[in-house]
């Protein structure tokens, strides 16, 4: 076990991952990190289609897995027997998770819903071994670049390449110290006006954040994405390249720091083009099970790495 206790070694400071000299933001104003419970206050209340269309949501969320739960249920039941083998309570307890899912509008549908009741499972897996868990989503909060766009289009003269130009959207559903979050505390994740663009390298530095400022000693943080960095008020004032970048550079600094342990896990998309520790699946219903297996993985610190 000595090569297990290797990993929870003290870290030391965490890094300056929110400073890359080659990306830009036009703004930050009107940006927002809010609690699930409070997106009402940035997308409105919630219309009479959406609301028929994300209860019916809930209810299949609620009812009618049972097979891929009870599936979900016997894996994480075999990947905790064999964590408990190789850990002591002590370095669970000393371990904090922090799952960050991509909500752009092509996880729409089946995707979110499954990385819902993934992350329902992953979550009753983790905190049953004793580790912290945290739940955070991203995306923006209108389409088109909304605020920030219209303030940058009335600029005189107007700034060439501005940089990021939306509005960020930060979500919290699940904090790490909470125990006990309500039953119902995924649900607004299946709004059908909440998925939108994704600015990945700033989620990941907001996700990485706030890890650095937990007191586990061992931190984990797995992004569950569909997809490339894309926002097209971004893209199409800047170059091609410019989301997609920034995220290689923000990895590679928390790859490189090695206070975080990082992953990732695709569906249907090859994330370790930008991971070193990642894994593909091709469809949604096998992101529970793929889940549950990667995480007991990387709790043991035995997951394959990508050579550079």
């Amino acid at each position: 076990m000595q090569f297990l206790r290797a990993l929870f070694k003290k870290p030391t400071n965490a890094p300056a991952t929110d400073s890359i000299p080659s990306y830009r933001i036009y703004t930050r104003e009107f940006d927002k990190i809010l609690k699930a419970s409070q997106l009402d206050e940035v997308l409105g209340p919630i219309s009479i289609e959406h609301a028929t269309t994300l209860d019916a949501a809930w209810q299949r969320y609620q009812g009618a897995l049972l097979d891929w739960r009870m599936e979900c249920s016997l894996a994480a039941l075999e990947a905790s027997r064999l964590v408990r083998i190789q850990t002591t309570e002590q370095m669970r307890a000393d371990t904090v998770v922090s799952i960050l899912v991509d909500h752009s509008g092509s996880m729409r549908g089946q995707s979110i819903l499954l990385a819902a009741a993934t992350i329902d499972v992953a979550t009753d897996f983790l905190v049953h071994l004793g580790c912290k868990v945290e739940v955070l989503g991203f995306t923006t909060t209108s389409w088109k670049g909304g605020q920030s766009r219209k303030h940058w289009l009335s600029e005189r003269p107007r700034r060439a390449k501005p940089g990021r130009l939306c509005d960020l959207l930060h979500i919290i559903y699940r904090a790490a110290d909470s125990n006990f979050p309500h039953a119902g505390y995924l649900k607004p994740m299946l709004r059908p006006d909440l998925l939108k663009e994704n600015v990945d390298g700033e989620a990941l530095q907001w996700a990485a954040k706030r890890l650095y400022a937990r007191p586990e000693t061992r931190k984990l943080l797995l992004v569950i994405s569909d997809g490339a960095p894309v926002d097209d008020s971004t893209l199409n004032e800047n170059d091609p390249l410019f989301l997609s970048r920034h995220l290689t550079e923000v990895i590679g600094t928390i790859e490189t720091e090695s206070v975080i342990q990082l992953a990732a896990i695709g569906i249907n998309y090859s994330v370790n083009r930008y991971y070193r520790t990642a894994e593909e699946i091709e469809l949604p219903q096998d992101l529970g099970v793929s889940t549950l297996h990667f995480l007991q993985r990387l709790l043991l610190n035995n997951e394959p790495q990508k050579s550079d």
